[in-house]
């Protein structure tokens, strides 16, 4: 799969954002890492889907909750309530990007470590009911 130069700046952009989330929740919630993290993120996504997809990704009808608590934490944290932002914005990613799991949980165990440690017996039912994956009768 080719990148143009465009999206490998906004994949890096989206990577910086996360790690900076990250960073500012094992900081006790440290209120500048947190914008700073959502800033990377807001700038990288359009970077790599655009900014019309962007747009109608966050304004479809079925994702508005989503859309309006991942934007209100965002503002929460902008505000100085960065622990509350932080799970109204984790509610609203749920609520936007909750059908992606079982597409990443997939991936994940299709690498070498996470995927032995996923597919443990206690785990596997386990990471399966938390993404959502649902099993055939047959």
């Amino acid at each position: 799969m080719w990148l143009s130069d465009r999206q490998k700046i906004g994949i890096a952009l989206v990577a910086f954002g996360i790690f900076f989330q990250l960073l500012g929740i094992v900081l006790l919630f440290d209120g500048p890492l947190l914008a700073l993290g959502n800033i990377l993120f807001l700038s990288g996504l359009p970077l790599i889907i655009g900014p019309t997809k962007t747009f109608y990704f966050f304004s479809r009808r079925e994702k508005w909750r989503g859309t309006l608590c991942f934007f209100g934490g965002i503002l929460l944290v902008f505000f100085k309530w960065p622990m509350t932002g932080i799970l109204v914005e984790f509610v609203g990613f749920v609520g936007l990007f909750g059908t992606f799991f079982p597409v990443i949980l997939q991936a994940l165990r299709q690498t070498p470590v996470i995927g032995t440690a996923l597919s443990l017996p206690y785990i596997r039912p386990l990471a399966d009911k938390l993404a959502g994956v649902r099993q055939s009768p047959v």
